[in-house]
Order: C-alpha cells, then structure tokens, then sequence
C-alpha cells in the first residue's frame, strides 16, 4: 500500500482499504453493493469441527478489511456505513492499494486454497513449528523464492541458514525487525 500521491488524482478511481468492525466484514459488503460501490472481499473456506457436525464456513481472508475502488473526493460515501470505522492508512490520507496488489489476491483466489497467514518481515524473530526443526528459533532472513531463517547459536558466535516451509514458521512475540530496532 502507499499513501495517496496527490489531490490531482482525486477524481480517479483508486482501490482502499476500509477497516470495519468485527464480524461485520460481509455485512459491510452486502450494503456496498446496495449502493453501488465496487468492492472486493476475499475470502476462504474454512471447515470447522462442532460437536454433533462439521461445518464449511465462509471467513474473510483479512479479518476487519474491505476494499473499495472509488475516487478519494467520493470517500464519504463509504465512511459514513454503518460498521465501517475509517479508511485504513495515516490520519488524513487513507493509503492507496496498487491495482496490482488486488490482481494477485484475485489469482491467488483463482488458484487455489487460501488462508489467512501472519505478516512476516525479514529480520523478525520466529520460531520453527513443525517438521524436524520444530522448536528451533531464529531470524527470518527473506521470504522470496525460499523462506530461510538464521539459526544463531550463541555459545559459538556463530549460526548458520536453513531453507524452511513459510508455513512451519511462527513470529514469536514481541519480534520486531532488526532495521527497525533503535540502536543505542
């Protein structure tokens, strides 16, 4: 996402993230097509176990977000519907979501299963889930073609790179990046 570039563009129609109350994310949904206004809610199938029966429900695969296309200077149109609480980004500039962006989450949508996954950033401290790994902590170093973690062993100085699955790692708490940590 970026932050909208300038007023001249007010008038095309860009794509934005409305944040809305929880649970309300279909809800929400139903009233912009109502009114009109293009959006776009991706969601995924999720089987859940009850006592008596399983259950496949249909769960938003952002939790709290929906997108709308419209131009900035139309935005009261969609900020004063019920359950929706702003448009995602800084305090006056709502943040623009690249048309590319939307591109990939329709494909992805397209291919295959899809399912809600945690933000990881390269740098933050995770920990190895499952597989022969699991239980071994580190530093995520990039994400792109392969997920690779640094496992440093302390005693030593000295570490060393694994290629893990994306899913067989966790972010442990409290992980913040290391180009984002204050040095002192």
């Amino acid at each position: 996402m970026q932050n909208y570039p300038s007023p001249i563009d007010a008038h095309d129609p860009k794509w934005f993230v409305l944040f809305v109350r929880s649970n309300q994310e279909k809800r929400t949904a139903l009233r912009l097509k109502e009114y009109a206004i293009e959006h776009f809610l991706p969601s995924y199938r999720s089987v859940r176990h009850w006592k008596d029966r399983r259950v496949t429900l249909e769960m938003p695969l952002f939790p709290g977000y929906v997108f709308v296309r419209l131009p900035f200077i139309e935005r009261a149109r969609v900020l004063t519907l019920p359950n929706v609480v702003s448009l995602v980004g800084s305090r006056n500039i709502p943040s623009e979501v690249a048309e590319e962006e939307i591109e990939w989450i329709r494909r992805a949508m397209e291919h295959g299963n899809v399912a809600p996954h945690p933000y990881l950033i390269a740098g933050q401290r995770v920990m190895i889930i499952s597989g022969a790994l699991s239980g071994i902590q580190g530093i995520l170093l990039r994400q792109q073609n392969n997920t690779r973690v640094v496992i440093s062993i302390d005693s030593i100085s000295r570490g060393f790179v694994v290629e893990v699955d994306v899913a067989a790692i966790r972010v442990m708490a409290h992980s913040v990046p290391l180009e984002k940590r204050k040095v002192v």
